[in-house]
């Protein structure tokens, strides 16, 4: 690898780990409002929400990578081309190997880093996220020790007045309408959250049960000095719990058969196995793209804009393609061959066009454009 080879593909590492940041931040806070309703109404502390959140960021970074290379590339040479500094590596005998190298280098290790992605990282990852958004949404005592807030856990409502020293519930109240024949309301001066083998319990203490009959309304008053409500009658059991297809593996997604995976979702799951498969290699198609359209063109005095547009236009609908694909093979399998093809044509069609050396198209006389 030679001094400019190296200097080419530093100081595209370096752009790329910039642009890839700076994307990955904007998705990272969109998406991270979807969570705030946890945080507003199940007192999810800002620590935990930024752990949920960042599992997140490995799915989000599998779609960035290749974007943000093209773009990168895009900026890398046209930079060149506008400064004529394209015109003098020419000039020194650099051949289109020799241009492309640093790129098509920069490309394999970012395909590489996105099967490490694809592969390993995301399907563990995300299935981390789902087991924590899983063990949040049923762990009761982030919701029951909110005060002066009612709060309804699937047909069962609670409001808690205050919580005093050592999380001791005051001023606690509880309807229970899980059974729509047979509502009860429980008040009680103060209570505790406690867990048992069956799942948490609220501990009511000094109090009393009021329960009205639906046949003839009547209202019959039960006073206790403790009372136990059960509310763990929905809690789920985490080894049950049925996995998407981002949590598992390639293997997995391109093998599990009923009644490991629902019937309706085999399609859907073999077609994300090959996306996994195939999404790293648009590092490369795009990359591919960019030289395609800047290092096999010829100088222009008018500028680059036409081909810019060019070449963004021709990468949105690779990847538009791409989406179309995905979801067209989840309902007809004939069609993955196709998510291969897409992924594949333009890594060749962007190679041919980029060895095959600037097209000098000016007519005599004129001197609009010249190899760049």
């Amino acid at each position: 690898m030679n001094r400019l080879t190296r200097y080419m593909l530093k100081q595209q590492f370096i752009m790329m780990v910039f642009v890839t940041l700076g994307l990955l931040c904007v998705i990272w806070l969109s998406q991270s409002l979807r969570f705030i309703e946890m945080i507003v109404n199940r007192g999810l502390s800002v620590s935990v929400f930024l752990q949920l959140t960042s599992l997140l960021l490995p799915s989000f970074l599998a779609i960035i990578l290749p974007i943000s290379l093209f773009f990168v590339v895009v900026f890398t040479y046209n930079k060149l081309i506008q400064d004529r500094e394209l015109i003098v590596m020419r000039s020194a005998g650099l051949s289109q190997w020799a241009l492309a190298k640093p790129t098509l280098i920069l490309a394999l290790l970012t395909a590489a880093f996105g099967y490490f992605l694809t592969l390993f990282y995301l399907p563990y990852s995300y299935q981390q996220f789902k087991e924590l958004q899983f063990s949040i949404r049923n762990d009761f005592s982030s919701v029951l020790l909110q005060e002066g807030s009612f709060t309804d856990l699937d047909g069962l409502t609670v409001y808690i007045r205050e919580v005093g020293q050592d999380n001791e519930l005051l001023g606690i109240l509880v309807h229970d309408a899980r059974d729509p024949n047979k509502q009860a309301t429980m008040m009680a001066k103060n209570g505790a959250l406690v867990r048992t083998e069956n799942g948490p319990r609220i501990v009511l203490l000094d109090g009393n049960r009021q329960e009205v009959n639906p046949k003839d309304g009547t209202m019959s008053i039960l006073y206790f000095d403790r009372y136990a409500v059960d509310i763990a009658h929905n809690a789920e059991d985490p080894a049950l719990r049925y996995k998407e297809a981002r949590e598992r593996s390639v293997s997995n997604l391109l093998t599990t058969m009923p009644p490991d995976v629902l019937p309706n979702d085999i399609g859907s799951f073999r077609a994300e196995g090959h996306d996994r498969l195939l999404s790293p290699l648009y590092s490369i198609g795009f990359a591919s793209i960019a030289l395609a359209v800047l290092v096999s063109s010829s100088f222009s005095r008018r500028g680059q804009t036409g081909r810019l547009l060019f070449a963004i236009a021709i990468m949105i609908v690779f990847q538009v393609i791409s989406i179309t694909m995905k979801n067209l093979a989840a309902k007809n399998p004939d069609l993955v061959p196709l998510m291969y093809l897409n992924a594949l044509l333009p890594i060749a069609g962007g190679l041919y066009w980029t060895f095959r050396g600037p097209q000098i198209r000016a007519k005599a006389g004129s001197r609009d454009e010249v190899p760049a």
